[in-house]
């Protein structure tokens, strides 16, 4: 997810009123492989350090999950997985929420180049029918990848939306995080990290949050709390 764009980048609204998510141009298509070819080539070069506090490595994460992950780290979100759950096992399908607007297609297209499934939307814009499409995507198989303090913050803060997928889905919430040793840091509203060539990056996994299907609104303010408490202990700027 990322941060919605003022009104010229939102996306449009048929007549029915339903948001339709934008698409990107050529040029949107061609800077997604540009990002996506600097990504993959940055991934090559750096030096992975795990802990874990899930305990389900080294055998692998054989249980399908929601993974949560900070809004200002999604640079190396793609080649985690990659690195830690898809090498265990290569049929492992991961599903991705981005927004609706132009941005948002942009990054789509970046997920479909890492072999992820984009779902449109955020909580301004068609939340309700990126949840369903999350929990479609779940019951398909795949596992589930959000930013709990996106599309706009406040930064390190975990919104709603996160608890409700794992209720509706039933799938646990693993909190993962990771620092870098060198870095550059953008002045947007959630920090941005942008990690340099050759880094150390120490990838942080927590211990899964289960949501369960009763959780009343009270119960569910109290894991979206507790959520909250798990990825602060993982973030070390």
């Amino acid at each position: 997810m990322e941060r919605d764009q003022p009104k010229a980048s939102r996306p449009a609204t048929g007549r029915s009123g339903v948001v339709v998510p934008e698409q990107p141009k050529w040029h949107g298509r061609l800077a997604a492989r540009l990002i996506w070819a600097v990504i993959s080539a940055l991934a090559m070069t750096l030096r992975w350090h795990r802990e874990d506090k899930s305990d389900l490595f080294p055998l692998g994460i054989k249980q399908r999950m929601i993974f949560a992950v900070w809004h200002n780290r999604l640079a190396l979100c793609l080649p985690i997985y990659r690195h830690y759950v898809g090498r265990y096992q290569a049929n492992r399908q991961l599903a991705a929420i981005t927004s609706a607007s132009r941005d948002g297609g942009l990054l789509a297209r970046v997920l479909e180049l890492f072999g992820v499934k984009p779902v449109r939307g955020s909580s301004s814009r068609r939340g309700a029918a990126a949840l369903r499409e999350l929990t479609a995507a779940a019951e398909q198989g795949y596992d589930l990848a959000v930013t709990p303090d996106g599309p706009r913050g406040p930064c390190y803060v975990v919104q709603p939306g996160v608890i409700a997928a794992a209720q509706l889905t039933g799938l646990p919430v693993m909190p993962v995080c990771y620092s870098l040793s060198w870095k550059k840091t953008l002045r947007s509203w959630d920090r941005f990290q942008i990690p340099l060539p050759f880094t150390r990056v120490v990838v942080n996994f927590g211990e899964p949050l289960y949501v369960p299907p009763e959780a009343d609104e009270a119960e569910r303010e109290r894991l979206r709390a507790e959520l909250e408490r798990r990825l602060l202990a993982l973030t070390h700027d």
